[in-house]
């Protein structure tokens, strides 16, 4: 068996790698498909391509991502441009796509619910809307100049209300210019600030021939305005973004000048019926005053003036009665008042009191002298009581009786343990005083009291 060649894998994918690159037919392919597995990621997109009986793994760049004009979702059907290569790290072939768009009629109506989704999100469609003035002076209009549109809303205004004034801002409505000058009317038309309505509108056709109605910018444009905007744009099974910011949408341009304007013979007709009831309310209102003022005139205070007062001088007559009453029960209650009054002063007069006051004086000293008296007593009775009992008790009276005071050397001797022989004493009696020395002690004769 001769020897054989093998090759590694990466060799064998840089071979396949190298037949992709220099195949002519795969440097530029242009495929169309449905995007499926997409989910978006910060840089590089990886997702697939796909249709009923293949699938094609793709690539996008974030440089080439970035260019997108929509939002890529999941589903969406495709124009892809790219090139073919090998991804030599798996061995697998995919598309690097350098340009992508929807596919056709389907890719508007999708765009159409992207924008409608986002600025319903943003809020712009909850507004309050401005109410149609019910007599304008001047109606502008943003419309093509050559449509049917323009000739439609002013058969109908002319009819209906030929005193109002149409302004015409000749616009373009379709093509890749429209939007532009839409929005350049319409600010002119708000910087203006003459006009009463706004009636923006077009003919009937495909989606993208009113796709300029579609435009973030003219729905921006719209709802920006401060003058009542009214929207007819296509047939009444149309519906573009501009209807949901509009004050009112139309189905018809004939429709659309109707809202704008009232119709002027009925409106005179309705001048006339009010004008007529206004007259019938005046006379009517005449009527009942002239019958209320001949009611007056034939009243009795006119036919005789001077009763009109006699209610009066009766009621001034009982108010006097009883101011004099009242004066006279004020002037009563205030003597008796008084009288108390005097009388509860005599009750507490300074005589009086003094009067009471001294009686009780006199009471009081008297109790009190005879309190000095008795006391005086009482001390003098116990005086001579304590003179008597000290009277007893008294040395001179006991000297009296055979007793002496002895003393020696002034020192009053009551014990022989007091002297001794050769002792000068003094001996006090009742009736003298002697002095004696001690020549002898005799200690066993104690004489006992």
């Amino acid at each position: 068996m001769p020897d054989k060649q093998y090759l590694t894998i990466s060799q064998l994918t840089q071979y396949i790698a190298t037949k992709f690159e220099k195949d002519p037919y795969l440097h530029q392919v242009y495929v169309t498909g449905e995007v499926s597995n997409f989910r978006k990621r910060p840089k590089h997109q990886y997702f697939s391509l796909k249709d009923d009986g293949a699938v094609l793994s793709s690539v996008m760049f974030s440089g080439a991502f970035n260019q997108l004009k929509f939002d890529l979702e999941d589903g969406m059907k495709v124009l892809a441009v790219g090139r073919i290569g090998v991804f030599n790290k798996s061995g697998n072939y995919q598309l690097y796509i350098d340009h992508l768009e929807p596919d056709g009629v389907g890719a508007l109506y999708q765009k159409y619910e992207q924008l409608k989704q986002a600025l319903t999100a943003e809020g712009l469609f909850h507004f309050e809307h401005k109410p149609i003035p019910r007599y304008p002076k001047n109606i502008a209009i943003v419309t093509s100049p050559s449509g049917a549109v323009i000739r439609d809303i002013i058969t109908t205004v002319k009819r209906r209300f030929p005193i109002v004034q149409l302004t015409l801002y000749p616009t373009v409505v379709q093509g890749q210019y429209a939007a532009d000058d839409i929005v350049n009317n319409l600010r002119r038309i708000e910087a203006n600030g003459q006009y009463d309505t706004v009636i923006v509108g077009r003919g009937g056709g495909s989606i993208e021939d009113l796709w300029p109605f579609n435009e973030e910018k003219v729905v921006r444009a719209v709802s920006n305005m401060t003058i009542p905007v009214i929207s007819s744009v296509g047939h009444e099974t149309d519906t573009t973004l501009v209807d949901f910011v509009s004050d009112q949408r139309a189905a018809t341009p004939t429709a659309a000048a109707e809202i704008a304007t009232p119709v002027l013979t009925e409106e005179l007709v309705r001048i006339q019926e009010l004008q007529a009831k206004l007259y019938r309310a005046q006379a009517n209102r005449i009527q009942y005053l002239n019958q209320r003022l001949l009611e007056q005139k034939n009243a009795y205070v006119f036919q005789q003036p001077l009763r009109l007062y006699e209610g009066h001088q009766l009621k001034l007559k009982n108010l006097v009665t009883r101011l004099v009453q009242a004066e006279s029960n004020l002037l009563q209650g205030r003597k008796q008042r008084f009288n108390q009054a005097d009388t509860k002063l005599n009750q507490v007069s300074p005589q009086v009191s003094i009067q009471r006051y001294k009686t009780q004086v006199e009471y009081i000293t008297n109790q009190l002298k005879q309190g000095q008296v008795n006391q005086l007593t009482k001390h003098e009775y116990k005086v001579n009581n304590l003179m008597a009992q000290l009277d007893l008790l008294s040395p001179l009276k006991r000297m009296s009786k055979g007793f002496a005071y002895v003393t020696n050397k002034q020192v009053p001797v009551d014990s022989i343990a007091q002297v001794d022989i050769g002792d000068q004493l003094s001996v006090q009696f009742a009736d003298g005083k002697v002095s004696a020395q001690i020549t002898g002690i005799d200690k066993k004769q104690i004489i006992k009291k």
